[in-house]
């Protein structure tokens, strides 16, 4: 039996939603006959492996696979929404570069639009010959899909603590975060760093809040 030596390519990404640090899109990619490799490495959705766990994976991925991070950050996303770019697209588009750039056979995305047919569609313009599958929870799915998770998600702790380290603890960088929003609550007037996405409702609603009690 011949061995199945295409291509295949992941991916996720992680801080879509935070209001403080950069969004992460991570992609794996790899002959589709060692994909098996993933499963036995102990490969799962970021969300459902440790901290510690994510960093050896992540280690081990790098080592063995074809990898890759688009880190866009906060600045280059408010300046993107302020010129009618939503964030679907900011994420797609660094999705598609990704796919130009391995060019792969296969590729498996986690859907990021509520319409998965949409979201295919859009990017199987970057090539009509390559398989394109995208699904909602794909990284839960497919074992390249919870690949690029750990890769996205570690590479994104990674920002957020050399944010840390400047900047103090700014929590998760998520909205629910309680840290987070003290952190945000705290900062001075017209003072305000350039790891905040001051286009998210969260950081307009802080300054609302500032105003109507100054």
């Amino acid at each position: 039996m011949q061995q199945d030596k295409r291509i295949v390519l992941g991916i996720d990404e992680a801080g879509r939603g935070s209001v403080i640090g950069p969004l992460v899109v991570g992609a794996i990619a790899m002959e589709k006959r060692k994909i098996h490799h993933l499963k036995r490495m102990g490969v799962k959705d970021s969300k459902k492996v440790t901290s510690k766990t994510r960093t050896v994976l992540s280690r081990k991925l790098k080592k063995t696979t074809q990898f890759k991070t688009v880190i866009i950050p906060p600045e280059k996303i408010d300046q993107l929404r302020n010129n009618n770019m939503n964030l679907n697209e900011i994420e797609t588009n660094a999705m598609k570069e990704i796919i130009k750039e391995v060019n792969p056979d296969i590729c498996y995305v986690d859907c990021i639009d509520v319409d998965e047919k949409r979201f295919h569609d859009i990017l199987q313009e970057v090539n009509p010959d390559i398989e394109i599958i995208t699904e909602h929870k794909a990284d839960d799915t497919y074992e390249i899909v919870s690949a690029a998770s750990i890769i996205a998600k570690v590479e994104r702790d990674k920002q957020i603590a050399i944010i840390q380290s400047e900047y103090g603890d700014v929590g998760s960088g998520y909205p629910s975060d309680e840290k987070t929003i003290n952190y945000l609550k705290s900062i001075d007037d017209d003072n305000y760093p350039p790891i905040i996405r001051k286009t998210w409702k969260t950081f307009q609603n802080i300054l609302k809040e500032r105003n109507n009690i100054n």
